[in-house]
């Protein structure tokens, strides 16, 4: 009998790159085995979509509740293990909740619930469930974001003075120009979407990414957001100020109307005695800045760099390590904690940040809507 974890899957049918990369990740190890999915509200379309992709269409569900029921029947040696939920933002807390209380270990895409509220109740679910729950923050995957985290763990940089994270975007330029596109879509639709665009898209990444490479929790913001439209609720561009505390500051700018940015995400973190500089669009180099000293660079597979992240590195040194790789090591994480093995916190992100990000979310949205003010975390 296979010993690969049973994995179930919600949403990500059809040409949805995030299911694209779940699967990709998931295979990448050996270590999980696609067993049951709901891909799509019509049955037909995800039985379908089985067929094209390969995998049995016996376990091809309606929806969440026969899943459950129907898995809950198997013996447990048969029954799925680890489920994700890669469906839109607005399904992401009912469904989590609803599989964290049926027995089932989560694995979900961010962000984790639509309000701080729903993420706090999240978290009391899970801790009563006993279950596991990673929270795909796929940069935290990459190598040498890991070896980042480490390094500044270790004072490498030493005291931490200053922080800066870029998240540039120009994807939603063609859309929110125009009036009855930027009405349409879900994005943009705060029922469907939650009370952030920007923020809640990619500005929560750059937050986590944040504390997650310092080691540090952000005290209290500043926001700055910016609608463009009148008749559009939600935020697409802002520059929130961070404080850690009395002398340790930051700033985090996000924006999906900086026209001809692809995917440019930046985090820089300036210590007293050096810097660390990382960028998403060339993520096999670390850059590490020192006073009178020449520019070095970091590079994966080394045996310089910390075992967390040469145990996120597949390829030699010079061979690139892309998003599906960082993408495959939260799953590797979360597989060695399914089956009892020991693995670094650091591995998967969990619902801790989950809670964090939406409390980040909604305390920018408040700081921006009542006049640009400091709010405390």
């Amino acid at each position: 009998m296979s010993n690969k974890i049973r994995w179930g899957v919600l949403g990500g049918g059809g040409d949805s790159l995030i299911g694209i990369l779940h699967r990709v990740a998931a295979s990448m190890f050996d270590a999980y085995q696609l067993t049951a999915a709901v891909f799509n509200p019509d049955v037909n379309v995800s039985r379908a979509f089985a067929e094209e992709i390969g995998i049995p269409t016996n376990r091809i569900y309606t929806d969440l509740e026969e899943m459950i029921l129907e898995e809950q029947k198997l013996p447990k040696e048969k029954r799925i293990q680890v489920v994700s939920v890669l469906t839109p933002n607005f399904l992401h807390f009912p469904m989590a909740k609803r599989l964290l209380e049926a027995g089932f270990h989560v694995i979900c895409e961010k962000p984790m619930t639509m309000t701080y509220a729903e993420a706090l109740e999240l978290e009391e679910v899970q801790a009563l469930s006993n279950r596991l729950f990673a929270l795909t923050h796929t940069y935290t995957g990459y190598p040498m974001v890991r070896q980042m985290k480490k390094m500044i763990a270790k004072g490498v940089i030493g005291a931490v003075q200053k922080v800066d994270a870029q998240y540039y975007q120009g994807w939603i330029n063609p859309i929110i120009h125009d009036k009855e596109k930027r009405s349409t879509t879900w994005r943009l639709n705060p029922e469907k979407s939650g009370i952030s665009c920007c923020m809640g898209d990619i500005g929560v990444h750059a937050y986590q990414m944040i504390e997650y490479v310092t080691g540090m929790e952000v005290e209290s913001i500043l926001a700055d957001l910016n609608h463009l439209y009148e008749d559009n609720q939600m935020d697409i561009d802002g520059t929130v100020l961070l404080r850690f505390g009395d002398y340790t500051k930051g700033v985090l700018r996000a924006s999906q109307i900086a026209t001809g940015e692809e995917n440019n995400f930046t985090v820089a973190v300036y210590g007293k005695k050096a810097a660390l500089k990382w960028e998403q669009e060339n993520p096999n180099y670390l850059y590490l800045l020192e006073e009178g000293q020449p520019l070095r660079v970091l590079k994966p597979g080394h045996d310089y760099n910390d075992a967390l992240s040469l145990d996120g590195t597949k390829l030699p040194p010079g061979h690139p390590e892309g998003i599906f790789d960082a993408m495959g090591n939260i799953y590797k994480g979360m597989a060695k904690a399914v089956r009892g093995k020991e693995y670094d916190p650091a591995e998967f992100p969990t619902m801790r940040d989950g809670v964090r990000g939406m409390r980040f979310i909604e305390i920018a949205v408040s700081s921006h809507a009542d006049g640009t003010v400091w709010k405390s975390l």
